[in-house]
């Protein structure tokens, strides 16, 4: 039961929409390092929630200022990939993506793993989530406290591993250029919306 209550926990959080999955969905509909994608994510969430079920949440928690400098170190980070996927909109693709174009394009395996580390780790979001909160309840099973966090851990490669491949099932609808701009107009629009987020919560 404790395993199954980190798992629930872990995928509820996880699921909501945010920067990364926003990521991760961009990347498997792309067909692109998909599995270097879902295992840094995955791997990340692990590292940072046994870093909370260790007590780092509670030292957080602790020291505000290390929120502030997230927040704002994040808020930046976003804001610019914003403006990145907004110009993707603007100028639209040469062409669609279908499944004869997927291995074609540019991006490195480095270049992606990267990106998807710089989005997991720049986000305050991740902590709030993985180390302080979920770090916080598993504080509360005791002994078990692990078993907990192995559920939530479960729960993450679960989640970023249905997104990640089961986006191909979209690839058919973003077969034409129209359609890819649209999703980088929402990944936009997610973004900035998350970096303003960031920047209000310190006001």
């Amino acid at each position: 039961m404790t395993y199954l209550a980190g798992l629930g926990l872990g995928l509820s959080l996880i699921a909501a929409i945010g920067a990364q999955n926003v990521f991760v969905l961009r990347q498997g509909i792309r067909r692109e390092h998909v599995i270097a994608v879902v295992l840094v994510c995955a791997l990340s969430d692990a590292i940072l929630i046994a870093a909370g079920t260790a007590g780092l949440g509670a030292l957080i928690s602790a020291h505000p200022w290390v929120e502030t400098v997230a927040r704002l170190g994040g808020a930046v980070f976003l804001a610019t990939y914003a403006v990145i996927a907004a110009r993707r909109a603007w100028r639209g693709p040469d062409e669609g993506l279908d499944a004869a174009q997927a291995h074609q394009t540019g991006a490195s395996l480095w270049s992606v793993a990267a990106t998807t580390a710089a989005i997991t780790w720049l986000n305050p979001h991740v902590y709030l989530d993985t180390v302080v909160l979920l770090g916080s309840v598993a504080g509360t099973y005791g002994d078990d406290k692990w078993l907990f966090a192995a559920g939530a851990m479960s729960g993450s490669l679960l989640w970023f591993s249905v997104l990640g491949y089961g986006a191909r099932l979209l690839s058919g609808v973003l077969s034409k250029p129209g359609a890819w701009r649209v999703l980088d107009v929402l990944v936009a629009v997610v973004m900035a919306a998350l970096a303003v987020s960031l920047v209000w919560g310190l006001v």
